[in-house]
């Protein structure tokens, strides 16, 4: 059973990197962790889901830190998820979805809101099936049972980085600013559909 909720996290997880790929398609700015991630694929050329899967790794690294008493296969489940997550993103963006382009700004928004709403839909299962971690939400959910702070103070800290990061990145190095409507979008729509989906 648990090898066959493995690869149907795994499809999730395509899903989600489907959702995402749209999203970064379309055009109009991108989530916070997202906009961290096209700023720093940017200014150094690495693929943005290379770039994903380096920053998540950096989380899961943390993760082991603070909580080496984990089973190691389960930081092992994390770190092939992670990896599969990276390249299947680099695989949309790049080779599948490299030829299109979105002129249409309504179309563009559509394009946002379907993506946005794949990638949650993604997330929430995995959740729900309880297989994988994320390590921003475990690194999060580890730190507030060490400290005072509730696990959304956490979470929301490292979003409000990612978005002065990526602001900063944008302004310093003359590059469009990914932080836009998407990011707004994105953060009215995200978590609901996360909610949703991890409840279905």
């Amino acid at each position: 059973m648990e090898i066959k909720n493995i690869l149907i996290s795994l499809l999730f997880y395509l899903l989600s990197a489907f959702g995402i790929s749209l999203t970064i398609k379309s055009n109009i700015g991108v989530s916070s962790f997202n906009s961290f991630n096209v700023a720093l694929s940017n200014i150094t050329s690495i693929k943005v889901g290379t770039i994903t899967t380096i920053i998540n790794l950096v989380f899961l690294i943390f993760c082991v830190l603070l909580n080496p008493e984990n089973r190691i296969k389960n930081y092992l489940l994390m770190f092939i998820a992670l990896v599969f997550f990276g390249v299947i993103i680099n695989i949309f963006l790049y080779t599948l979805f490299e030829s299109i382009i979105f002129k249409n700004y309504f179309l563009r928004i559509i394009t946002f809101i379907v993506g946005t709403f794949f990638a949650g839909m993604g997330t929430g299962k995995i959740l729900k099936l309880g297989i994988f971690k994320f390590p921003i939400e475990y690194f999060c959910i580890l730190l507030s049972d060490k400290t005072s702070k509730p696990f959304k103070f956490y979470r929301y800290s490292i979003d409000i980085t990612c978005v002065l990061i990526s602001i900063f990145i944008s302004l310093n190095f003359k590059l469009p600013v990914f932080v836009r409507e998407g990011t707004i979008i994105s953060l009215l729509m995200l978590s609901g559909i996360i909610s949703w989906s991890k409840n279905q």
